[in-house]
């Protein structure tokens, strides 16, 4: 699956911004008869056991491949050659693209004509830089999906500020909420872990929901605040918690805060604010035991989407499973898919796998 590790300061809704934790590591000392150095180590991470839990599994849905063909400023145009071609609001933008293992469909002079193209290491979480072939372009650009405004950003690592595979993911949080509200004398509540440069949270918002963003960047939430006042969204009930996302969860955990919604976006590793590490293997397991716990007796639903590991999504889809036993309801898992529409955005092609997802929906 695709690699997207998250990087300081690089991208919408996770380079990897979003940064978790691990377990708790022993300082390192000082060898005897030499000066103490200041040693930069693993801040300890709170722990708690697995729920055991009774009952049976939820019904399955797999596999299932959810399909997104664009949405408001975005479209893959095509792809090939381990490239692919996106148009980005008013730029025609060339990144690196493993799993592109065909040929382009269109004409080399469709690619040429390219505004910006990522050059520099082909791995996901590799630095690199932007070449401009017509002309210098600005850091960032005004953006727009699904009713929601925002800053593209031409990052170090490749990523422009959004997850356009999400787009599916969100439109299902979008319709849910809407259709949820009148339905209950409180809003919908939101919870969006690894939240990075804060699309998601800002659909869910104007969508009626009060949200709770989690992002361990700084540059992240900066970046998502500067979203919100440009979707005119200042007044929206959102909460920007700068945080490790497991530090997180557990406290709301004993707090006994409940979401209708949880989504979460975990990169395969990454580093908190503190110095806590994130695992994806490792810690997973317990962010979604905690999550099960966080979620309301009316909950709509919660949603994991996995990059960049060397798993089936059937890894996930059981863990799933096993997270919500007891809980009824349905989990449906699979992939993310983006599929080519041209250059006229009218002419369907190939399919491109960005990631696994899982889903649990209480159907």
């Amino acid at each position: 699956m695709k690699n997207r590790q998250r990087q300081p300061g690089a991208k919408a809704g996770g380079g990897d911004t979003r940064r978790p934790i691990r377990k708790d590591a022993p300082a390192a000392k000082a060898r005897a008869g030499t000066p103490e150095k200041a040693v930069k180590v693993s801040a300890p991470v709170e722990q708690r056991p697995l729920i055991v839990r009774s009952g049976e599994r939820p019904a399955e849905r797999v596999p299932v491949i959810l399909e997104s063909s664009g949405a408001g400023d975005f479209h893959l145009i095509d792809s090939g050659n381990g490239l692919k071609l996106e148009q980005y609001g008013p730029y025609r933008i060339v990144r690196p693209e493993a799993q592109a293992l065909w040929r382009p469909s269109l004409p080399a002079h469709a690619w040429e004509k390219a505004d910006a193209v990522f050059t520099g290491d082909t791995d996901e979480d590799g630095m690199g830089r932007w070449r401009f072939p017509k002309e210098a372009l600005g850091e960032t650009w005004p953006l727009s999906l699904l009713g929601v405004d925002f800053l593209g950003r031409f990052t170090s690592f490749r990523h422009v500020g959004v997850f356009p595979e999400q787009i599916v993911h969100w439109e299902w949080m979008k319709s849910r909420i809407e259709e949820t509200r009148g339905e209950r004398e409180r809003p919908v509540k939101v919870l969006n872990l690894f939240g990075y440069t804060g699309v998601a949270s800002l659909v869910a918002a104007a969508a009626g929901a009060e949200v709770t963003h989690v992002d361990a960047s700084k540059k992240a939430i900066g970046w998502a605040r500067e979203n919100q006042a440009l979707s005119g969204l200042e007044r929206a009930p959102i909460r920007w918690i700068c945080e490790d996302a497991m530090k997180f969860v557990l406290r709301e955990e004993r707090r006994g805060n409940r979401y209708d919604i949880i989504l979460t976006d975990p990169p395969k590793f990454g580093r908190g604010p503190n110095g806590e590490v994130w695992q994806l293997f490792d810690h997973l397991p317990l962010m979604l035991d905690v999550c099960r716990e966080l979620l309301d007796r009316q909950a709509i639903g919660l949603v994991l989407t996995a990059y960049s590991i060397r798993a089936s999504f059937y890894s996930i889809h059981e863990l799933m499973r096993e997270t919500m036993r007891g809980a009824s309801g349905v989990v449906e898992s699979g992939e993310l898919v983006i599929r080519e529409t041209g250059l006229d955005r009218k002419s369907p092609g190939r399919a491109l796998s960005t990631s696994l997802f899982s889903r649990w929906v209480p159907e």
